[in-house]
């Protein structure tokens, strides 16, 4: 009986009430000034309730059941915890789900790629879903989403790489990272000298060889954050164009 009722409170309604218990009104004012709610500004309109990561995610344990058709229903919240909320739950059902799941997930995910309009939201899905999905298929759709006038898009797009880079495979990772070399956005330039980075960790060859090709015409945060783990004196080298 007691799981039966567990099963029936298991809903959108329920899950929304979940996240208001755990709302503060002073971390809602800081998020909203760290995720650049304001006026013209990435991430104009988000609205916040002020729920930690942490708590979002024990309330993910809670709702990891929710039926995909209920998820995505919670995913065009306009409140920001809720949609991650949602990309939390399914990023969990993708990762214990079978291969019909993780094609309907993935699917989805990609249907609603408007609601992923955030840095956190992306960082928090793309290469646990679509990285994973895509890693034994083709990845043209990552190159799409690299050419999207949308910011949120092409953040998915590089992302998504991480997945590949644990794998050893740095080949679209260096291709978006070159196609993205003259992005406009800031967030942009640290997403895709992020995932250099990453590569670098992986094999420091790799990464300097690309960079020997592109440094110069890399915007600076690119650069800064791609060679963040290299001794001081190579940084330096780098940040004078001495290569």
């Amino acid at each position: 009986m007691k799981q039966e009722s567990a099963v029936r409170n298991v809903t959108v309604s329920s899950a929304r009430q979940a996240l208001r218990h755990l709302a503060s009104a002073e971390r809602a004012k800081i998020n909203q000034w760290f995720f650049k709610t304001g006026k013209g500004e990435y991430a104009e309109g988000d609205r916040f309730i002020g729920v930690t990561v942490p708590h979002i995610r024990s309330v993910v344990k809670q709702y990891q059941n929710l039926p995909l058709v209920q998820v995505l229903k919670l995913l065009p919240s306009k409140i920001h915890e809720e949609r991650l909320l949602a990309l939390l739950i399914l990023v969990a059902q993708f990762q214990r789900g079978d291969s019909k799941t993780q094609k309907q997930i993935a699917d989805a995910y990609v249907t609603n790629l408007q609601y992923v309009n955030n840095w956190d939201l992306v960082d928090s899905s793309a290469h646990y879903i679509l990285g994973v999905y895509l890693s034994d298929k083709s990845r043209k759709r990552l190159y799409t989403l690299a050419r999207s006038s949308r910011l949120w898009d092409r953040r998915v797009s590089i992302i998504t790489t991480l997945h590949f880079i644990k794998q050893g495979d740095f080949t679209d990772t260096l291709k978006l990272a070159k196609l993205l070399l003259k992005d406009p956005e800031d967030l942009m330039h640290k997403a895709v000298g992020w995932m250099l980075r990453e590569v670098g960790k992986k094999d420091q060859g790799v990464l300097e060889r690309f960079l020997k090709t592109h440094y110069q015409q890399m915007p600076r945060t690119m650069l800064r954050y791609a060679i963040e783990k290299f001794p001081q004196a190579k940084r330096m080298q780098y940040l004078k164009g001495l290569f």
